[in-house]
């Protein structure tokens, strides 16, 4: 009923090594967020897409790890959206429904997961997202504040985003006939002007960025969840 596409093709740039291999409560930061999608009932499959060059290491650790829903794991490309379009031309016909989620949020939770694709089953498309509790300003490029943002109804976008294989599908495929760049799936189904539907998480989701992320998301991790 429900695949998982894990992106977990990053650069890591920022990072200065690859951060998914990182470790976090002694399992990569990747096993984590594969973990919960594997934990999670409604999730049927999963296929990972990576790196070419990171396709044995990723291999090896669904091996050791046991993951027995990871169906697939595959090459990325270049953008972030040709990986996830490459994991969905290797979704099968029985899924109904597919999610994506960054490899680099190890926090996610099965139930969040749940929660999502319980607001994709009514809606269509759904995404979990965080209020903006930041004071927001606006700069010009000498880092001048020219003006402020009102925070009223602003949210930080999360992963998993979840949507109808149709749907979606429909989406990407309008996005390379287009030949634009998207940074997420919210921003290829807007364009087919599709539904999505915002679940509040008010529990820590953040995306392994910088290496002072590692010890934190530990911290949490190591936490019952609430």
């Amino acid at each position: 009923m429900l695949t998982a596409i894990i992106v977990a093709g990053g650069s890591s740039q920022r990072m200065g090594f690859d951060k998914l291999f990182a470790l976090l409560d002694g399992r990569p930061v990747v096993a984590h967020s594969i973990a919960a999608f594997e934990q999670t009932e409604s999730v049927t499959d999963i296929i990972l897409v990576g790196r070419a060059e990171s396709l044995p290491d990723l291999e090896a650790m669904v091996r050791t790890e046991g993951f027995r829903k990871v169906s697939a794991v595959i090459a990325g490309g270049a953008r972030r959206q040709d990986s996830v379009r490459h994991g969905l031309e290797r979704v099968g016909g029985s899924a109904e429904f597919v999610a994506v989620h960054d490899a680099a949020r190890p926090l996610v939770r099965p139930d969040l997961i749940e929660r999502v694709f319980q607001s994709a089953r009514t809606n269509g498309g759904a995404v979990c997202a965080a209020s903006v509790i930041d004071t927001i300003k606006r700069a010009d490029a000498a880092l001048v504040v020219t003006g402020g943002v009102e925070r009223e109804n602003l949210f930080a976008v999360q992963t998993p985003q979840i949507f109808r294989r149709d749907l979606l599908v429909k989406a990407y495929d309008a996005v390379f006939a287009a030949a634009v760049e998207v940074t997420d799936e919210i921003s290829a189904v807007e364009r087919v002007e599709g539904k999505v539907v915002l679940v509040t998480n008010e529990n820590p989701n953040f995306k392994i960025t910088y290496p002072a992320d590692l010890p934190l998301a530990e911290v949490i991790l190591r936490q019952p969840p609430r």
